[in-house]
């Protein structure tokens, strides 16, 4: 008998963003205006499919603020997603694979394209997203079994 237990875990790495000046902090890097249009571009794309339910997190930077801001929904910010962030972290903000709901996580490289790694291949590898992209994987159980099943992956210059 198979269960109905699963999870969508939605993987979007923050839009292009300016390449950090002198003496500025990682942190406080902004969206370049090529960033800002990939943002609204996948937001739109986001919301036309996210059910109302989804939980969404964003780390801290000011550019995955300025990203998540483009979907136009409610949101938490999660110090643990912050570029030093590790998979385990992410996985446990986002309570993978037991979330009663679907989450979005607006990150960073390497470490959503680690989760990715991880999820589908079961190996910790530095797997490339490409800036603004949106990884969407489900977790399913079939007769007992835990799969991870790929559902999309779409870069905000395919919009």
């Amino acid at each position: 008998m198979s269960s109905a237990r699963g999870m969508d875990l939605i993987l979007w790495r923050h839009a292009e963003a300016q390449v950090a000046k002198e003496g500025q902090l990682d942190a406080g890097r902004t969206l370049t205006a090529k960033g800002e249009r990939q943002a609204q571009r996948m937001g739109g794309w986001l919301n036309r499919r996210l059910a109302e339910s989804t939980r969404v997190l964003a780390s801290p930077t000011v550019r995955t603020q300025q990203t998540v801001r483009a979907l136009g929904r409610a949101f938490k910010t999660v110090p643990a997603l912050a570029p030093e962030g590790t998979v385990d972290q992410l996985l446990a903000a986002a309570r993978w694979p037991d979330a009663g709901e679907p989450v979005l996580v607006v990150g960073h490289q390497p470490t959503l394209g680690m989760v990715v790694a991880r999820l589908l291949a079961e190996a910790d590898q530095p797997w490339s997203v490409k800036k603004g992209a949106v990884w969407w994987l489900r977790y399913r159980e079939r007769d007992d079994d835990g799969q991870v099943v790929l559902q999309a992956v779409q870069a905000p210059d395919l919009l």
